[in-house]
C-alpha cells in the first residue's frame, strides 16, 4: 500500500530559535540586541519616547535557510462520525456536491471514527433497507424506496459512483436526521450507546465517498467487542477485513476510540497492557490477510491527555510503541464559558493546546522517540456548539491557532472533527454549503505546505500590571507555500497571521523578506453578524459555491513591495510572499 510519507528534517537553526510560533503583543518590549530570540532592535531617535508608529508597527521576517519542522502532506485531515449511519446522511455522501467539498481539502486521511466507534458491528450482506435507522412514518417507506432507487442507480456507474439528489429527497433526510439526532445527543449526554450495524453496502458508500474524493480512509474498529477473559474479539474484524480486502479498498486500520473512557461508559476498563496486547494482536491479523499484510496502523487514539489517559498512553507506549505507525489522541476544546463568540478569542482558550501536546510528545519521546504524533478528532468547544457558535466565523480563530500550534510542536496530522453532520462542529452543513471553517480549512490547504518555518518579529509593549499575565493577541506562522497550487513555484513563503486584538495592527517585513511583493488573502466575516457571521468574505468578496463542482476563485489583493501589511482587528489572513527563492523551499 503506497502511503504518504513525510521526509526526515533535522535543522541546524532549531536550536537558535525556541520556537517558530512567535506570538505578538503589541505590549512587548523592543529587545535591546538580536539574540537567539531572533527579535530585531528598534531605537527611537534621539533616545526619545517612540511616538504612535512605534507603538503600532511590528517587524516580522522567516527563517528561509532550512525548515524546523517537515509535516505529512495530509497535515490538515478530516473525520466523519459513525453516527451518520443512524442518521442516514451516509446514503448522500454520493452527492457530488460533498464529494467535491471533500476533494478541495485533499489530499487528506478521513478517519472514520468516534464515540461510537466501540459500537459498531459489522454485517456482510447487502440488504438496502433493513437496517437503516427509523424515520417518521408518514414518509419512511417512500423515504425509503427513493433510497434504493438511488443505490440500484450508483451500481450502474463504472468508477466513482455520483449522484443528484432531488430537493424533496434531501428535504426529507433533514427532517429524519433531526429526529434521530435527538436521540443521538440523549445518547452522548446520558453516556449509554445503542450498537450500529455496518453493512457491506455501508462500507461500499463510504469508500466510494473518500476513493472519489482523494481522501485515505482510515477505519476505527470496535475496541470493545471481548471475551469473556476480557481480550479483544476478533471474530467481526476478520469478516470485514477479508471483505474489504476482496474488495481491494485501500484502508488504514485503528481501533478503539479514548479507550481510557471505557469504564464510565460500559462499566469496563481496559488496562494499558491488555490494550497492547490488543493492537499486536491486530497487527498480526491485518499480517494474515494478504492484501492488508502492510496496511498502517494508528492507535491508540487516547483522550485528552489527563491522569488516567497519560497513564494508558504510557503503558500502552511501553509495551506497543513498535506495533503502531503513529500515535493518535484527541483534544476537544471543553470550556464552559464559552457562552459567546468573543469567548473563541480568549487566548486562556486557545493556548490550552500547547500544554497538552507537550504532556503527549513527553510520553511518546520517552518509550519512541520520533515516533509520529496525530491529533485526532479534533473540534472547538462542545459547550459553543451547542450555542451553534461552532458554525460562525468566531470559531475559526480557534482551528486556525490550533493548526498553526500543532505545525511548530511537530503534531504530523491533525483530523478535523467532522467533515460533515453530526453535532456542530462540522465544515460543512446539512443544505451542502460550507460554512466558515471550511472556507478556512480550503485556503489553507491551496496556499500552506508541509514546511513549517521559524518565525522572527519584534514590537512594543507596556508593563504588565502587579500580578496580571499578559496574553498574545497577534499570532504569526510562515510555511513554504503548498507545492500543490500551480500559481506559485517553488520557493514562495506564506504566512498566516491571527489578529485577536480589538484593533488595526501593521506588520512590517524586515530582513530577507524586506521589499517583496505580497499577496494578500484576508478573510473576514460577510454580512451584518460580525463575529457570529455563517458566511466569508475574501479580499471583500463573499465565498459561493458557483455551482456543485465549481469552487469561487481564490484571486490575491496584490500588495506593493514594502508595502506595511495592514490587519483589520479580530480577522485572519494568509500572505505570500511570491519568488523568494527561500532555499528551505526549493526542495
Amino acid at each position: 500500500m503506497k502511503m504518504p510519507k513525510c521526509s526526515p528534517c533535522a535543522s541546524p537553526w532549531s536550536s537558535l530559535w525556541l520556537t517558530s510560533f512567535v506570538i505578538v503583543v503589541v505590549q512587548s518590549v523592543i529587545s535591546s540586541s538580536y539574540s537567539s530570540s531572533s527579535t530585531y532592535q528598534r531605537t527611537a531617535a534621539g533616545g526619545k519616547r517612540p511616538g504612535f508608529l512605534g507603538r503600532t508597527l511590528v517587524l516580522l521576517d522567516v527563517n528561509t535557510r532550512s525548515p524546523i519542522r517537515v509535516l505529512n502532506d495530509n497535515f490538515l485531515s478530516l473525520q466523519l462520525d459513525p453516527a451518520i449511519i443512524r442518521d442516514g446522511w451516509l446514503d448522500f455522501l454520493s452527492s457530488r456536491r460533498l464529494v467535491t467539498l471533500a476533494r478541495g481539502l485533499s489530499p487528506a486521511f478521513l478517519r472514520f471514527g468516534g464515540k461510537r466507534t466501540d459500537f459498531l458491528q459489522f454485517n456482510n450482506q447487502k440488504n438496502l433497507a433493513k437496517f437503516r435507522g427509523p424515520g417518521p412514518d408518514y414518509y419512511l417507506k417512500n423515504y425509503e424506496d427513493d433510497v434504493v432507487r438511488s443505490d440500484i442507480a450508483l451500481d450502474k456507474q463504472k468508477g466513482c459512483k455520483l449522484a443528484h439528489h432531488p430537493d424533496i429527497m434531501l428535504e426529507l433526510q433533514r427532517e429524519k436526521a433531526a429526529t434521530t439526532q435527538l436521540v443521538l445527543l440523549k445518547e452522548q449526554l446520558s453516556n449509554i450507546y445503542n450498537n450500529i450495524t455496518i453493512t457491506a453496502r455501508s462500507l461500499d458508500k463510504l469508500y466510494n465517498f473518500a476513493d472519489c474524493a482523494g481522501l485515505h480512509l482510515i477505519l476505527g474498529l470496535n475496541g470493545l467487542q471481548r471475551n469473556p477473559d476480557n481480550s479483544w474479539n476478533t471474530s467481526s474484524t476478520l469478516s470485514l477485513l477479508k471483505y474489504g480486502a476482496g474488495k481491494k479498498y485501500n484502508i488504514s486500520w485503528e481501533l478503539g476510540n479514548e479507550p481510557n473512557a471505557y469504564r464510565s461508559m460500559v462499566g469496563r476498563a481496559v488496562n494499558s497492557t491488555q490494550l497492547a496486547q490488543d493492537y499486536a494482536k491486530l497487527r498480526t491479523l491485518l499480517q494474515s490477510v494478504r492484501y492488508y499484510n502492510r496496511a498502517h496502523l494508528y492507535g491508540p487514539n487516547a483522550g485528552r491527555p489527563r491522569k488516567n489517559a497519560v497513564l494508558l498512553l504510557d503503558g500502552f507506549m511501553k509495551n506497543a510503541g513498535s506495533v503502531i505507525d503513529a500515535v493518535t489522541w484527541q483534544h476537544y476544546f471543553m470550556d464552559g464559558r464559552v457562552k459567546k463568540a468573543e469567548d473563541f478569542l480568549k487566548t486562556r482558550l486557545l493556548d490550552t493546546l500547547t500544554e497538552q501536546i507537550t504532556k503527549v510528545t513527553k510520553v511518546v519521546n520517552t518509550h519512541t522517540p520520533g515516533k509520529k504524533v496525530w491529533l485526532g478528532g479534533l473540534g472547538p468547544a462542545w459547550a459553543g456548539g451547542i450555542n451553534n457558535l461552532s458554525e460562525t466565523y468566531a470559531a475559526s480563530f480557534l482551528w486556525m491557532n490550533t493548526l498553526g500550534v500543532a505545525a511548530v510542536q511537530g503534531i504530523d496530522v491533525v483530523l478535523r472533527h467532522s467533515f460533515f453532520d453530526y453535532g456542530y462542529t462540522h465544515l460543512v452543513g446539512q443544505h451542502f454549503n460550507p460554512l466558515p471553517d471550511y472556507w478556512f480549512s480550503l485556503v489553507f490547504k491551496r496556499l500552506v505546505g508541509p514546511r513549517v518555518l521559524a518565525v522572527r518579529v519584534a514590537g512594543l509593549q507596556r508593563k504588565p500590571q502587579p500580578g496580571r499575565v499578559i496574553r498574545d493577541k497577534l499570532r504569526i506562522y510562515a510555511h513554504c507555500t503548498s507545492y500543490y497550487n500551480p500559481n506559485y513555484m517553488r520557493g514562495s513563503i506564506t504566512i498566516y497571521i491571527i489578529n485577536l486584538h480589538r484593533s488595526r495592527k501593521k506588520i512590517k517585513l524586515a530582513g530577507t523578506l524586506r521589499n517583496r511583493t505580497i499577496h494578500q488573502y484576508l478573510l473576514q466575516p460577510h454580512g451584518e453578524g460580525g463575529l457570529r457571521a455563517r458566511h466569508v468574505q475574501l479580499n471583500g468578496e463573499k465565498l459561493l459555491m458557483g455551482n456543485d463542482e465549481t469552487f469561487p476563485d481564490l484571486k490575491p489583493k496584490i500588495l506593493r513591495a514594502g508595502r506595511t501589511i495592514a490587519m483589520p482587528p479580530m480577522t485572519i489572513g494568509f500572505y505570500v510572499i511570491k519568488n523568494i527563492n527561500a532555499y528551505a523551499c526549493r526542495r
